[in-house]
């Protein structure tokens, strides 16, 4: 299953799993304080960014690949959802036709094809950012109880990556999310959009990583990139 669609399929009962993305986007709000008036949103999802901008902004953009999430995304004259991809440079071609004031992305990135690639396009578009990424050292017990290898990128490459494109702060931050029983928590995983669409384990596999599971809480990484200068 692809990402998009996996996305796509649970975009209902997203807003009921997404706690982490919440704490995510609250905290990027937090640290801008410049409150732009043209904002582009890459991976926009249903819209809980747009939700929790308390200024007056002119006008926003979301970005998303997710046609289900999209569909939820709220919707005015001053808010215009585009169906698109950031892994595809077209995408970056038609956006540099607008002006923006800032550019976010809110727990997305990690999806990035060609992270390289992708920042390369974000940084043409001449706007300063407020990124958030997932690290390879989410569900790091998980991934280490089942000897599976994680999709994701490491915080340190992410820095030494966005080095080459960004004038910004560069934060971790490490989240735990607790749960009553493994049953929760593996519903939490399937239902939130983080597990990448990968399901490399048998039933079998998963059933034992449940029972074998040493903790009863789930870790989360992100990485935070800030800048309010290009270089």
């Amino acid at each position: 299953m692809k990402i998009s669609t996996e996305f796509s399929k649970y975009a209902n009962s997203y807003g009921l799993y997404n706690i982490i993305q919440n704490k995510v986007i609250k905290h990027i709000l937090k640290k801008n304080s410049q409150k732009p008036k043209n904002i582009l949103d890459l991976g926009c999802g249903d819209g809980n960014l747009v939700k929790n901008i308390n200024w007056k902004y002119k006008y926003f953009t979301g970005i998303d690949f997710a046609k289900g999430m999209l569909e939820l995304h709220p919707k005015s004259k001053k808010i215009q959802c585009i169906y698109g991809d950031f892994n595809d440079k077209t995408l970056f071609e038609s956006l540099k036709t607008y002006n923006y004031d800032f550019i976010f992305s809110a727990s997305a990135l990690q999806w990035a094809t060609d992270l390289d690639e992708v920042f390369k396009n974000i940084k043409e578009l001449n706007a300063p950012v407020s990124l958030a990424i997932f690290t390879s050292n989410t569900f790091k017990t998980i991934n280490k109880t089942a000897k599976i290898d994680s999709i994701l990128k490491s915080a340190d490459y992410i820095d030494e990556l966005q080095k080459k494109y960004f004038n910004a702060n560069f934060e971790i931050i490490n989240y735990k999310l607790e749960f009553d029983n493994t049953k929760d928590m593996f519903r939490y995983i399937k239902k939130s959009g983080v597990s990448g669409s990968r399901n490399i384990l048998t039933y079998k596999q998963t059933k034992e990583l449940m029972k074998n599971y040493p903790i009863s809480y789930l870790e989360f990484e992100v990485v935070f990139i800030t800048s309010f200068s290009e270089l």
